[in-house]
């Protein structure tokens, strides 16, 4: 088993704190070095220039790691250039005889959630020098180090590869939709129907019911992400509240849901026995044989519904539509024949996407588990 020891970042790394310099050095000309300010300005390894500054106070050099420390706490970003940094980022230098950079932000990553606990204060969570510095990350030789490396970047790269292949597939249906229906807002080929007229649609309780430890989910605007819902933050309800709500807003399978406030859009067609409410969100139903769900959830994905959200001119810092906006929305509605097949081609992109999401979970799982071992010593045997 590989020596792994201990150390304190301060004993590999020097640490130097973000400082924000005058606003009035700040440019979109590229003058001076690209400036970050904290998370906002990370990307999935690197951080995106978007302002730069001409007077610079702090700065940190390519391959520094650089840490958010204030609001949230822990993320990790590698700099691919010499830049300054603001008060909500610190960079941290690995002494390059003592620690490689790129296995500094690997141990930083696998110790996120510990850093992140690190973070005091009541409006924001934040962390100082002191305790960037006290960090304790596991350090084996340089040869070892460059081993885990370069384990670890294939084994990234593999997950970068499928999620860029279930992009693609992504992107493919929409590129059909476009080809098979035109462009929703341009194309007045169709017939235009309000959707109240071709579907149920209502939407979720105006009451606020009381939050209960354990129940029936209440899925808000907030719990459908990406296409999914999401039950990690949300509230429950009783079941007397769960049966009131469903007397007027029962969720079928093969309905769709979508939410109306903040994060628009997102409609999820239901293909499992829902157990949960409904607020915040619209619900359409569907009775009517000249159209068919998937062919609505596109269109809802498309940018057809920033159309109407700017048409209606609805939200101000954030964004809503009201039922009746979402019931007089005009629909383009093609041929059923037409909507049929574009439905089939879908169910056919879906079922090779679950085969590849499936794989990208068990590309994540062995990633993980190459972090433990690698930072145990256990991933290279001497």
């Amino acid at each position: 088993m590989t020596a792994i020891k201990y150390k304190k970042v301060a004993e590999v790394c020097e640490i130097i704190m973000g400082q924000s310099p005058s606003s009035d050095t700040y440019n979109d000309r590229k003058e001076g070095l690209p400036f970050f300010q904290g998370k906002a300005d990370f990307g999935k390894l690197h951080p995106t220039p978007k302002t730069y500054c001409s007077a610079p106070l702090k700065v940190a050099n390519e391959n520094d790691i650089l840490m958010s420390v204030r609001a949230p706490v822990g993320d990790v970003n590698i700099a691919n250039t010499k830049c300054c940094i603001g008060r909500g980022l610190a960079a941290i230098r690995a002494n390059n005889d003592m620690i490689n950079y790129k296995y500094l932000f690997y141990a930083l990553n696998y110790k996120k959630n510990e850093i992140e606990s690190m973070g005091t204060g009541s409006t924001f969570k934040a962390i100082s020098k002191k305790d960037i510095e006290s960090i304790k990350i596991p350090v084996s030789d340089i040869e070892n180090q460059v081993k885990i490396v370069k384990a670890l970047d294939k084994a990234q790269e593999l997950i970068d590869k499928r999620k860029a292949q279930i992009e693609a597939l992504d992107q493919l249906t929409k590129s059909v939709f476009l080809e098979m229906f035109g462009d929703p807002v341009a194309n007045k080929t169709w017939e235009r129907r309000p959707l109240k007229d071709i579907t149920d649609v209502r939407d979720g309780t105006h009451d606020s019911p009381k939050y209960v430890p354990s129940g029936y989910p209440l899925v808000t605007s907030k719990n459908i992400k990406n296409g999914k819902i999401d039950l990690s933050n949300v509230n429950y309800i009783s079941e007397e509240d769960f049966i009131n709500i469903n007397k007027r807003s029962k969720v079928d399978i093969g309905d769709i849901i979508m939410p109306m406030i903040g994060t628009i859009g997102n409609p999820i067609i239901v293909d499992e026995q829902p157990n949960f409410a409904i607020k915040n969100v619209a619900l359409i139903k569907f009775n009517n044989p000249c159209v068919i769900n998937i062919y609505i959830k596109y269109l809802l994905n498309s940018h057809y519904l920033d159309y109407i959200l700017n048409k209606n001119k609805r939200g101000g810092t954030q964004k809503f539509l009201s039922l009746t906006d979402i019931r007089n929305m005009e629909i383009p509605l093609p041929p059923r024949d037409l909507q049929a097949k574009f439905s089939e081609i879908v169910k056919k992109v879906d079922s090779q996407k679950a085969i590849l999401h499936k794989s990208l979970t068990e590309l994540e799982n062995n990633f993980n588990s190459l972090m433990q071992r690698a930072f145990k010593g256990e991933l290279f045997n001497d």
